[in-house]
């Protein structure tokens, strides 16, 4: 079949390789792509949210599947503009719709839905510009830190943790009245701190049936040790020590299955990727946020411990037919490194060459900012590459990404050393 993936990430580079090892896959188009996934597919040049265009190439390379990648066309509505449109209708589409992908698309609709569905979250309360006295009140009551969330799109940067209640205020005066986030921070959720440990749980779904994939832990912060900005995330590893079968469990038990529970309650037809940003709070899960896709980095060090063929749990969950499919998955070790360009999250600068792509290595290099100038490779974004070493420790995964990382290079590269490595000195919660 003819397929078609959304986006232009690392976390789509990763979906296309592993797309283009099924026996299903005969074509693979990716809108708009990058430089890696200019090796596995075609490469088409069209925006992610131009819904009409993307339509077009559907109907002339005879498009059978899509995968959407990133959440902004998913909150923009491409399920349901393919839905209403005759010629596009029975295209197979992985990705919710408009109403599912409100779980990434509002932190308050999210919010509220877990409270409707007794899934186990920390309590918050959203405010808008107009109650602004109405959130310093709020969080006079606060005991901090405090979590500061913008309810809409912010790309995974949207969330501040202040440690006082002055600072709060402050940071959310920001938020509001300058808007910080843009149009994602006009409205904000003040939310109880959680302290424990934080994991990835991902799944996949068809409303009814669901599996459920390799967990990860991300690192969302710029620096070592995990201080300064957060970022889109720095890196990923997987399995995760803690999520032990008995947590996992708990997971499965009070978040996975009421989540899908009240998908189908509420009425909302949801076919494609729930990501889960948990909490462990002393061994009980508690749900930190939502998100309608597939992480990135995470993607790329989930998908090379798939075994099963990627294309006929995408066709299954599209079609409502999850239910008959196993998922295999290695016991292997995956790190990913996320390399930046220099300055990043903040101001950074583009069309770096980079070196030592071409090197033989059985580690996996996902592009993400990358563009080719058709001389060189170069940088064209914050996050540039992610690095994923496999191995059967994750002493193994570790020493076989950051070899491989220290082989690339461009001017101003940076990468956090220090991924995995709380994991490895892992003593319990």
């Amino acid at each position: 079949m003819n397929i078609l993936i959304i986006g232009n990430g690392g976390r789509e580079h990763a979906m296309a390789w592993k797309i283009k090892e099924s026996p299903l896959c005969d074509k693979l188009f990716i809108a708009p792509g990058n430089a890696g996934t200019a090796l596995v597919g075609q490469n088409v040049n069209i925006g992610s949210e131009d819904f009409y265009a993307l339509g077009e190439l559907c109907k002339k390379e005879n498009i059978e599947l899509i995968v959407v990648g990133p959440e902004a066309p998913l909150v923009k509505g491409v399920r349901d503009y393919f839905e209403s449109n005759p010629w596009l209708k029975d295209i197979l589409i992985v990705g919710p719709g408009k109403a599912g992908a409100q779980l990434e698309g509002s932190k308050d609709f999210s919010k509220q839905f877990m409270l409707r569905n007794g899934i186990p979250t920390a309590k918050a309360k959203a405010f808008s510009v107009s109650e602004l006295e109405g959130a310093f009140e709020y969080i006079s009551t606060c005991k901090p830190p405090i979590v500061l969330k913008a309810d809409g799109l912010a790309a995974g940067k949207g969330v501040i943790i202040s440690l006082s209640q002055a600072e709060a205020k402050a940071v959310i005066k920001d938020m509001l009245v300058n808007k910080k986030f843009g149009e994602a921070s006009s409205k904000v959720l003040i939310e109880e701190f959680l302290n424990g440990i934080e994991l990835s749980v991902f799944v996949l779904t068809d409303g009814k049936d669901y599996v459920i994939l390799p967990e990860a832990k991300d690192y969302k912060r710029i620096g070592d040790g995990d201080i300064g900005p957060n970022t889109g995330g720095m890196g990923a590893v997987s399995p995760v020590v803690f999520a032990t079968s008995s947590f996992m469990q708990k997971v499965e038990d009070l978040v996975v299955k009421p989540t899908i529970a009240g998908l189908s309650r509420e009425a909302i037809d949801y076919k494609g990727f729930i990501f889960v940003g948990l909490m462990n709070v002393g061994g009980s899960p508690f749900v930190i946020e939502y998100n309608a896709r597939m992480g990135d980095p995470e993607t790329q060090a989930v998908l090379p411990r798939i075994k099963s063929d990627l294309v006929e749990l995408f066709v299954a969950t599209a079609k409502g037919e999850l239910k008959h499919q196993n998922l295999e998955i290695d016991n292997d070790h995956s790190v990913t490194i996320a390399l930046v360009s220099g300055g990043y999250p903040g101001d950074y600068e583009k069309g770096k060459v980079i070196s030592g792509l071409d090197n033989g290595s059985k580690t996996l290099v996902f592009h993400a900012g990358t563009k080719d100038n058709t001389k060189d490779i170069v940088t064209d974004g914050g996050r540039v590459l992610a690095v994923t070493g496999k191995g059967k420790s994750l002493h193994e995964a570790r020493a076989a990404a950051y070899t491989r990382a220290e082989k690339i290079g461009w001017d101003g590269l940076y990468y956090r050393k220090d991924i995995g490595l709380d994991l490895l000195n892992y003593k319990g919660i």
